[in-house]
This record gives C-alpha cells, sequence and structure tokens, in this order.
C-alpha cells in the first residue's frame, strides 16, 4: 500500500507538470499582452510593467520564473488587481465553489442512489419508466439550461427562491440543484443498472429464501456492492461539477472561483489564470487519488499492489 501511494504521488506531481507546462506555453502562444487592453497607458508604461512583470523576458526564462515561485505555492500578484495576489483570490473564492461544490455532490449522490434503486427494485414498472425519463432529461440537458429554467419558474414567476449571491441558505437551493441535476441522473441510471445485477446474484437470492426482507436485502448485500460503481465515477463527476460550476457561478453572480477565472479570461490576466489552473488541477488530481483509495477500501477483492504480484 505503501509503496503504490507513493508511486502514485510521483505519476501526480507529473501530471500537475505537464498540466502547467502547456498551459503556460499555450496562453503565453496567444498574440499580444495583457496591456494591450489599457488604452490610456502610454507605451513607455505598458513596457515598465511589462519588465516587472517579466513579460518582457523570453517566455522560456518566464516558465522557469513560475516553477521556481510555484514551488513555494506562490501563485504571484494579478496583474489587473495588483493590490492582491493570486493565493487571496484563491482564499476568497475557493471555500463558496467548494460549499457549492459539496452540497450538489451531496444531493447527486443521495437523489441518484434512490432513484436508481427504486427503479432496479420495480424494473420495467411505472417507477422505473419514469426515473429513467427523468434521468435522460438530467443528462440531457445542460445545467446553465437547468439554471436559467430554474430562475424563470422558481425565482422569477413563482418568487419561492431568491437568486444571485451567496449570502443565505435559500441562494444555495437553485445553483446546487442546477449543478447536481446532471450528475444525479448519471448515478441514476449507473445505480439501477448495477443494482438490477446485483439483485440476480446467487447470494441475493439465498437471501430471499430465508425469508429476510426487501429492505434487509438492499441495505445489508446488495447496496454495497452495487455502488461501487458510483464511488469509481465519483472523480470525473467532481471534475465535471467544478468545471460546471463557473458557468452556474456566473449565472447566479456567486462570488466563487469561477468570478476570477472568468475575469482572468477576460482580461488576460496571466497570473490568475495560471494559479486558478493549476490550483483546480491538483484538487481534482487529489480528488481521483482519494476515490482510488476509497474503492480499494470498500472492496477487499481489489489489492493495491503492483501489477504481477
Amino acid at each position: 500500500m505503501a509503496k503504490y501511494i507513493a508511486n502514485r504521488l510521483f505519476a501526480m506531481l507529473i501530471t500537475l507538470w505537464i498540466i502547467v507546462t502547456i498551459t503556460f506555453f499555450l496562453m503565453h502562444a496567444i498574440p499580444g499582452s495583457p496591456f494591450n487592453q489599457e488604452r490610456n497607458t502610454s507605451e513607455a508604461v505598458q513596457q515598465n510593467l511589462e519588465a516587472h512583470y517579466h513579460l518582457n523576458e523570453p517566455v522560456f526564462v518566464q516558465y522557469f520564473i513560475y516553477l521556481k515561485s510555484l514551488a513555494t505555492l506562490d501563485f504571484g500578484p494579478s496583474i489587473k488587481q495588483s493590490s492582491t495576489s493570486v493565493n487571496e483570490m484563491i482564499g476568497r473564492g475557493f471555500p463558496v465553489s467548494a460549499e457549492l461544490g459539496m452540497l450538489s455532490l451531496v444531493i447527486a449522490v443521495i437523489s441518484g442512489v434512490i432513484l436508481g434503486i427504486f427503479a432496479a427494485l420495480k424494473h420495467n414498472g411505472i417507477i422505473d419508466y419514469i426515473a429513467m425519463t427523468f434521468a435522460v432529461v438530467g443528462i440531457s440537458v445542460p445545467n446553465f439550461i437547468m439554471a436559467t429554467l430554474l430562475i424563470q419558474q422558481l425565482a422569477v414567476t413563482w418568487e419561492v427562491f431568491p437568486v444571485a449571491t451567496w449570502s443565505s441558505p435559500l441562494h444555495m437551493v437553485l445553483p446546487a440543484v442546477a449543478l447536481a441535476t446532471g450528475p444525479m441522473a448519471i448515478i441514476a441510471r449507473l445505480t439501477r443498472s448495477s443494482m438490477i445485477e446485483v439483485l440476480n446474484q446467487d447470494y441475493i437470492l439465498t437471501a430471499k429464501a430465508k425469508g429476510m426482507s426487501t429492505y434487509q436485502i438492499v441495505i445489508k448485500h446488495a447496496m454495497r456492492n452495487a455502488v461501487l460503481p458510483v464511488i469509481t465515477i465519483l472523480g470525473t463527476l467532481v471534475a465535471g461539477v467544478l468545471t460546471g460550476s463557473f458557468v452556474i457561478e456566473k449565472i447566479f453572480a456567486i462570488p466563487g472561483m469561477g468570478k476570477y477565472f472568468i475575469n482572468g479570461i477576460n482580461d488576460r490576466d496571466y497570473p490568475v489564470i495560471m494559479g486558478t489552473t493549476v490550483f483546480y488541477s491538483a484538487f481534482l488530481i487529489m480528488m481521483l487519488f482519494i476515490v482510488d483509495i476509497a474503492y480499494g477500501i470498500l472492496d477487499p477483492r481489489i489489492k493495491l499492489h503492483k501489477r504481477g504480484n
């Protein structure tokens, strides 16, 4: 186990370095400078600003300067907001984005698993058809369309929930539901197919023959094996929820990471773009690692060791 973790940590560092390198050179391959957008700034001032942020250096020199600062976990100052560092922006925005993401995942996992279990227990019945129709709609409709529909119906027409900002529990409902709809549909379909397969296993049939109730069979025997595929895709779902939250945050005016990332792209703010990209990449890589470890713990048949042993 220790050797597996060490190998994975090394692979994670290599993956993160590749992401940093590709993002850095792609970003600098775009013609222009962040200061070209400043119409009232003289050429001399622009040159001084570029020298201050090392933008007048060759791109490989800039790359090694950035790697050096990244090694100390310093993402540098924002170009457009010189009084604010990227670390401070992440410190303010990530807790909000994480809260939205975790709330959405909790809604998606709980509702998706419950929906999938009921669909499997009522296989080819009316509940099954309703659940799978809902799942298809959830997968087909993008979250920004779902967000617009929720705002129109529940905030504008019926005035049930408020919109914009992130100041109260009621403000959290609509963005969390909009962000959770897609993952919930995926989890429901996956849980249904997995549960149907598990319910036909010999040990489940034996439990039925012993007179165990459906509730006991599902909770004590079937659920643990049925949710293993859900655990497998959690890392991917986390990635989808976090990247999708950028759009949702923009629609609902939530002061999360998406706000800084989108503003950074619009302003060509290199440190902000790089800082948010590197931070999210590291976070997602770590989440995938945690999911792999959790999968091995939940399923004793899986051994985390070197191939060939």
